[in-house]
């Protein structure tokens, strides 16, 4: 057993020389496995090694194993081994993870993936995540599995290891290259690249943001690092920093602590003298920008990861940070950088045209052309993108999820699509995808004669048809079965049984290629959608997004209502969920009916309290639809004395607030898009103050405010 490990030892010493990493695929049964793996662990003694696994094994120490699920906990780490188990009992093999996880191994460093023998005949303990209620892990596919053990068993460039007999090492040959690039002149860097962005992070001009593109293993984060400790060296006062998870920003911390030895961290904060750096979630930093506590005059903002945040909120940072910086993964498993940099490009052109950006190529922890990372690409598709669609016409098909899996150019160019138009794509996606009960995916794309060439596409979910007992208990609090978002959600929030006991068929995500855009696509996707639940005997069809007017007026548009609004922001896109349905037959009728009728009465207290920071322009288009469907009734001539003793006399407005919520709400349908308006709407709704109103509007007190508020209720009066 210790010379099967020593063949190992070797084949890693030939990676050191190359600079690169390998993967060792062991298989066999889950005692086998893990006495070879263990010997290896115990054959040399490695500077930082990693089990993953659900139990550690006896001869493995606490601080160097961990579960799948607290992988993200080691971002920013440097491993010379990690052990991935995917053959014990309990294991299975979880992609975000091993995602995440092959990005620590630094050159010379192996990978060492165990799995059944027959790996991909059947789903793993991890396909538990997919069992939506009442399927159980051992009902459903596995074909993401057998992609995946297919994909190994073609793969060149890796160690195979059967349990209890020799490993097979590739021939390295091909590999082996030597990065000839003289070191940056800034020793604190180990790339020029990255030496560059430290330069352009600390010489950073007001209303010029950086934008900084990387693949994993550039330095990206730890540029960030580097820059802060310069700035706080350079006198700078405060120096913000954001990203979807603290775990993401982890090396920017490690490497200022690093530079800055003298200096203090306690947790998500740094100080070095009258200086700091400090980590805000994004919820957060939003609700200080409108609350005027951030931003401003001399202000730094440093954005990670900003793939996986809405562009609204970026959008709305760039205004409050003079000098703020984005960077981004382009192919990982944070999000998709390049979809980030097509829908975030426009507004950078129109806010601050005189924006920069800088791209990161080499390599910090591994040689160009290393051979893990490009299988750690295909196997996840972290590098998918979609193709290129020659004009003609279009045709819709059901896509066959069998034939998806095992056509890989289809599969990547649809998966493609997916993560350039969606910021939270990540590769267990892929495997939902292929495997996910109760999904479909349908496309808009040429026929199947010449390459994909696939428009658009959607991924659809049905939910609810669960018996009256269980939706009378997720009702009540008492259970939360696995699966069914939006029907579940409607049960247990909005009180309304009937979503779960409904069928109820939920867009999950739709994407539009970007050559394809302004065509009607999406809308053609939504339309077909409809058709077929409603043929197939749905009683809705869903979607639930990250409320925004654009999107709340694409989903109008085809027939969606709202129904639900999220309390709350998530924490890693700052933005409220938004619920909108759209009926497909008598049931579903009834039952939107009295969704709507609930959201309606609801509304004006929720924005009173819960929704008191909800971006105006939404308040604004929410008390549109709600007019819409309520059918308003005329202002009364009460309201319209007191309305006009507002804007043409010294009333004090507060006292006629219910009058100014009626005009607001019979006025919004019209008003949709009007600034001022939206701001009215946000003072009667919400209950926003003259100083948020006149940081707002630009003015310059209260005097000013309480002139526009009678102006623009002059305005508005019929």
């Amino acid at each position: 057993m210790l010379a099967r490990a020593e063949e190992l030892l070797n084949w890693t010493g030939q990676l050191k020389g190359c600079r690169c990493r390998g993967l060792v695929w062991l298989s066999g049964t889950s005692d086998a496995c893990r006495r070879e793996a263990l010997a290896l662990w115990q054959g040399v003694d490695w500077h930082r090694a990693l089990w993953v696994a659900p139990q550690r094994p006896s001869r493995v120490p606490e601080s160097q194993w961990i579960p799948a699920g607290k992988a993200r906990t080691r971002l920013g780490g440097e491993q010379d081994l990690v052990v991935f188990d995917a053959v014990s009992a309990e294991a299975g093999f979880d992609p975000d993870a091993f995602g995440a996880l092959s990005g620590t191994l630094r050159s010379g460093g192996l990978m060492v993936l165990m799995t059944p023998a027959d790996w991909g005949a059947r789903p793993d303990a991890d396909y538990r995540r997919l069992a939506e209620h009442p399927w159980s892990a051992d009902e459903l596919s596995c074909r993401y599995l057998a992609r995946l053990a297919g994909l190994l068993a073609e793969a060149p460039d890796i160690a195979r290891w059967e349990a209890g007999q020799p490993p097979v090492t590739p021939s390295f040959s091909a590999a082996a290259r030597h990065d000839a690039t003289p070191p940056p002149a800034d020793t604190a860097c180990l790339t020029r690249d990255q030496a560059d962005a430290v330069t352009r992070l600390v010489s950073l001009r007001r209303r010029r943001p950086l934008v900084i593109t990387a693949d994993r293993g550039r330095g990206k984060t730890a540029a960030l690092g580097i820059a802060c400790a310069r700035l706080l060296a350079r006198g700078v006062a405060e120096v913000l920093v954001t990203a979807p998870r603290a775990a993401a920003v982890a090396g920017l911390f490690e490497r200022l602590a690093a530079l800055c030895p003298q200096g203090e961290r306690q947790g998500q904060q740094f100080t070095l003298g009258e200086g700091r750096v400090s980590f805000v979630a994004p919820d957060e930093l939003q609700a200080r920008v409108e609350r005027g506590e951030a931003g401003g005059a001399g202000r730094w903002l440093l954005v990670d990861e900003a793939a996986a945040i809405p562009a609204g909120l970026l959008g709305d940072w760039l205004e409050a940070f003079p000098r703020i910086a984005f960077a981004t993964t382009v192919h990982g498993y944070e999000g998709a950088g390049r979809g980030f940099a097509l829908r975030f490009r426009e507004r950078l052109d129109r806010q601050t045209p005189a924006w920069r950006e800088c791209h990161l190529a080499a390599p910090v922890r591994w040689a160009p052309g290393d051979p893990l990372e490009a299988l750690t690409a295909r196997l996840l598709m972290l590098d998918a993108e979609p193709e290129d669609v020659r004009p003609g016409p279009l045709q819709w098909r059901h896509e066959s999820r069998h034939a998806l899996s095992r056509h890989e150019p289809r599969l990547r160019a649809i998966f493609g699509l997916l993560v350039q138009a969606h910021y939270r794509t990540t590769p267990a996606d892929l495997r939902r995808l292929l495997d996910a009960p109760h999904s479909r995916v349908v496309s808009l794309s040429h026929d199947t004669s010449g390459p994909p060439g696939v428009a658009a596409v959607a991924i659809t979910s049905d939910e609810g048809g669960c018996d009256a007992e269980l939706a009378e208990r997720v009702a009540r609090g008492e259970r939360r079965p696995r699966g069914h978002l939006l029907a579940q959600s409607l049960a247990a929030h909005a009180g309304e049984r009937e979503a779960l006991t409904a069928s109820l068929r939920r867009i999950v995500r739709i994407a539009v290629a970007e050559a394809c855009r302004r065509q009607s696509l999406g809308a053609r996707l939504v339309d077909e959608e409809a058709r077929e639940a409603g043929e197939a005997g749905m009683d809705l069809l869903g979607a639930s997004f990250g409320a925004e007017p654009g999107l709340l007026a694409f989903w109008q548009s085809r027939g969606f209502r709202v129904v639900r609004l999220g309390m709350t922001r998530e924490t890693a896109t700052g933005e409220h969920a938004l619920m909108m349905v759209r009926p497909l037959s008598a049931t579903g009728d009834a039952l939107v009916s009295r969704l709507t009728r609930r959201f309606r009465r609801q509304l004006p207290g929720l924005l009173a309290f819960e929704l008191a920071e909800l971006e105006p322009q939404l308040v604004l288009a929410l008390l549109a639809e709600a007019s819409t469907e309520g059918q308003p009734a005329e202002l009364s001539d009460e309201d319209r004395r007191d309305l006009e003793d507002v804007a043409h006399g010294q009333r004090d407005p507060s006292l006629v607030r219910p009058a100014m919520q009626a005009l607001v709400a019979s006025v919004a349908p019209t008003g949709q898009g009007d600034h001022e308006l939206a701001i009215l709407a946000a003072w009667a709704f919400q209950g926003r103050g003259d100083a948020w109103l006149a940081r707002r509007l630009s003015l310059s007190g209260a005097r000013q405010v309480a002139a526009w508020r009678r102006a623009t209720l002059a305005a508005w009066l019929p």
